[in-house]
């Protein structure tokens, strides 16, 4: 049965770095997308997401499957508590990159540049916390797990710097309205899959030191 267990927590472990990727792939695809507004991209991720639910479904029924042959106590429970908690956060995070892909789709493919929003360097930083937090999980790294919580700040000053170019678009012209709503909801998007990382970040650290960390980054 130990040796069972083992060989069914690697499986589990594979199966995580498959949606891991998946989900990452996704992500970066729709904030590419953002700018070229490349439909054939946007095709992709509308159509796609089939695939990260079955997935989702999978590993959490392989942790429940774990939970009720082995009953695993102390660091094991802890581990496959957080790979369910984790899971769902990467299935909704797979949601917000679809959900920007229809956004994308929504919108003209002259206006450019995006009614007044960069939206780059808060890619770039939604991107590094997805990344740092799978890293976080794969590595057990409590340190990396921190770090995003700094980029977490970084996103969310973003996301307020974006609501105050949408409405000075706004007074400027009313002939794009639907556009500033899509930018402000890419906007939206981007914030909440910054926010789905940096819980992963803290199931991490309670994988890892039994801490429960909820809002509190400063300790």
């Amino acid at each position: 049965m130990h040796l069972t267990f083992h060989k069914e927590i690697d499986n589990l472990r594979s199966k995580f770095l498959i949606l891991g990727s998946m989900v990452e792939d996704r992500v970066r695809k729709a904030c590419s997308a953002i700018n070229t507004r490349d439909p054939e991209i946007v095709h992709y991720i509308l159509t796609s997401d089939y695939e990260v639910d079955d997935m989702e479904i999978e590993i959490e029924e392989d942790c429940l499957k774990i939970l009720a042959l082995h009953q695993p106590v102390a660091r094991d429970l802890r581990f496959i508590i957080s790979i369910i908690k984790i899971n769902n956060e990467m299935e909704r995070i797979a949601d917000y990159a679809q959900k920007i892909a229809r956004r994308i789709e929504g919108i003209k493919q002259d206006i450019v540049p995006l009614c007044g929003v960069d939206f780059d360097i808060m890619s770039e930083k939604v991107i590094t916390m997805l990344r740092l937090s799978l890293d976080s999980l794969i590595n057990r790294d409590v340190d990396l797990a921190h770090k995003i919580f700094i980029l977490d700040d970084d996103v969310d000053a973003f996301f307020i710097e974006a609501i105050g170019n949408i409405k000075q678009e706004l007074k400027k012209t009313q002939s794009h309205p639907e556009c500033l709503l899509n930018a402000f909801l890419i906007a939206r998007h981007l914030e909440r899959i910054a926010d789905r990382a940096t819980n992963i970040a803290e199931e991490v650290i309670y994988m890892v030191e039994g801490e429960i960390v909820r809002g509190d980054h400063n300790n």
